[in-house]
């Protein structure tokens, strides 16, 4: 993954890794992820369940549980869930970092 220089219309720090020869845009990696992690500790999270509807969705689940799809990426780091296509199928029982 590359860093995307500051004359680009994304955020320095974010990256732009390809996917399906698409240019994608993403803060994993970046320092601003980096720090998020550091605070997510077994203590600091709970327990839920990927509801109906929201299978294969980080963004949605992030929505309800949060308010905000902006920590999708928080539920698939804590998780280990590097594809949502391979694992958050409904019903699956899920660890949600707390804010």
């Amino acid at each position: 993954m590359a860093k995307v220089s500051d004359k680009s219309r994304f955020k320095v720090g974010e990256v732009r890794p390809i996917h399906k020869e698409v240019a994608t845009q993403t803060t994993v990696g970046s320092g601003y992820y980096e720090k998020h992690l550091a605070n997510i500790s077994p203590r600091n999270y709970k327990v839920g369940y990927v509801p109906e509807g929201y299978a294969h969705r980080p963004d949605l689940i992030a929505n309800l549980f949060y308010g905000s799809p902006a920590f999708w990426w928080k539920i698939l780091e804590i998780n280990g869930i590097s594809d949502p296509f391979e694992g958050l199928n409904a019903g699956d029982r899920i660890f949600l970092p707390r804010n």
